[in-house]
């Protein structure tokens, strides 16, 4: 086998890997748009939506459509440790997004983005080689 094939080999990313990235890319952006045309979805039905609200809606929608478009590049480039980087970083948005969703008492969401946060972590340790997300190896080498 020769080198340019034996490093072909090391950058596939395993299909499931890949399909959680799609979702996540989907979702992701899928948010985003929502937050364009509709940011009345993005709040309880008796709140009212005002200029703020369309100005978080927006910024909330450029950091989806940013985080989206990377994950499917990322994917696409088939870049293993950007790839799980960004991924770790869209766990940590989730886990982020839970916090709000206790402080705020959206208690039907939470199950969705815990496991779409599970599930990107469990993505990224695989895109890791081996070396577990808690060590320091993972992230310098």
């Amino acid at each position: 086998m020769s080198k340019e094939s034996t490093a072909t080999a090391k950058v596939a990313i395993p299909w499931w890997v890949g399909l959680i990235v799609i979702l996540g890319a989907i979702l992701t952006t899928m948010g985003a748009v929502i937050a364009l045309v509709r940011p009345g979805m993005l709040v309880s039905p008796h709140d009212q939506i005002n200029g703020a609200v369309r100005i978080y809606a927006g910024y909330l929608a450029a950091r989806n459509l940013a985080l989206g478009f990377m994950l499917a590049g990322l994917l696409v480039l088939g870049a293993k440790r950007p790839l799980s980087n960004l991924m770790v970083l869209v766990a940590l948005i989730q886990l982020l997004d839970i916090t709000m969703d206790v402080v705020e008492g959206r208690w039907m969401v939470i199950p969705g983005v815990f496991l779409f946060g599970v599930m990107f972590l469990i993505g990224a340790s695989r895109l890791c080689e081996g070396t577990p997300l808690w060590k320091i190896e993972a992230w310098v080498r």
